[in-house]
């Protein structure tokens, strides 16, 4: 999956992490102006408005965003799709949107149903930079694949006084890297400090001295030669044609920063909605993520 509004990955980046903006006026792409956005919009997603929302249509297609270009987030849409839906009586669509601004407005507004490509600290992110979007994160999904990577030491134990360590440039994803690195003993965070919340000023002791330096998702797989160690997503390094031999701590995520379905506030009394809840809470989805290959080590099971 990112920044409040001082640290900000690339809005070309994917997954779990986009290029906030406070919203004075229609969110923008990098590189494009503001009526792109508009035109792209209504490219995209031609036929819905906020008046005229599938969310309330019976029948209609109900459309589950997220980046463009998320094979792994795409195929869990398209199995829900397929293999759940019919059983709760709605019809879903994969949509790719550009950017996590034009997601966001899009399930406030209800252009899409839902989106579930962020956890609930990064949703919190998104709603404090735009306090216009009304959504509300409904059920829990999935874990991302996140740990420690390493191209030089094959064990925490390994990694060298002085040793520097890359974390993810966004707070809620610099607070996910804080937690690995306290819970492999590589530091330790005061007492109290929240598993989302917490930031380098929160590190109570640093034994071997570790420096940190803060990169985005897809400049941090990049640069790990030339790191002792760096904390990511497994999705990244995957992409980068790095094996997932080189992750060498890989706990299991804590609930904070489960993946959600993401819907609009003001649509969750709809039938419609309140059945999409219910296909992407079904069994067969945690089945899904278990064992298909195409989201292996990327999207993994609640319970693992």
């Amino acid at each position: 999956m990112s920044e409040t509004p001082s640290t900000t990955p690339s809005a070309a980046e994917t997954g779990h992490g986009f290029e906030l903006k406070k919203r004075k006026k229609w969110p923008w792409i990098a590189g494009g102006a503001i009526v792109v956005v508009g035109v792209v919009a209504a490219v995209t997603i031609p036929l819905l408005s906020p008046s005229a929302s599938a969310n309330n249509t019976a029948g209609a297609t109900l459309y589950v965003a997220t980046a463009e270009g998320n094979a792994s987030e795409q195929a869990l849409v398209n199995f829900v799709a397929a293999n759940v839906a019919p059983k709760y009586g709605i019809k879903v669509e994969f949509k790719g949107l550009s950017d996590s601004n034009t997601i966001n407005r899009a399930v406030s507004d209800g252009e899409v149903a839902a989106t579930v490509y962020q956890h609930k600290l990064w949703l919190g992110q998104v709603l404090e930079a735009n306090p216009d979007f009304k959504e509300e994160a409904a059920t829990p999904v999935f874990r991302w694949g996140f740990g420690l990577w390493s191209d030089k030491y094959t064990d925490v134990s390994q990694i060298p006084d002085g040793g520097t360590i890359s974390l993810y440039s966004d707070p809620a994803n610099e607070a996910q890297g804080l937690w690995i690195l306290d819970s492999a003993g590589l530091i330790t965070l005061k007492p109290g400090t929240g598993k989302g919340t917490a930031t380098q000023a929160d590190i109570a002791t640093n034994p071997k001295n570790l420096k940190f330096t803060l990169l985005d998702f897809a400049a941090q797989s990049r640069a790990l030669p030339d790191l002792d160690a760096a904390v990511g997503y497994t999705e990244y390094y995957l992409a980068a044609n790095i094996p997932i031999e080189k992750q060498i701590f890989a706990p299991q995520a804590p609930d904070e920063f489960a993946g959600q379905l993401t819907i609009g506030s003001n649509f969750t009394g709809s039938d419609n909605i309140k059945k999409l809840v219910a296909a992407f809470q079904d069994p067969a989805v945690q089945t899904f993520l278990a064992t298909d290959p195409s989201v292996k080590s990327i999207l993994l099971p609640l319970n693992q």
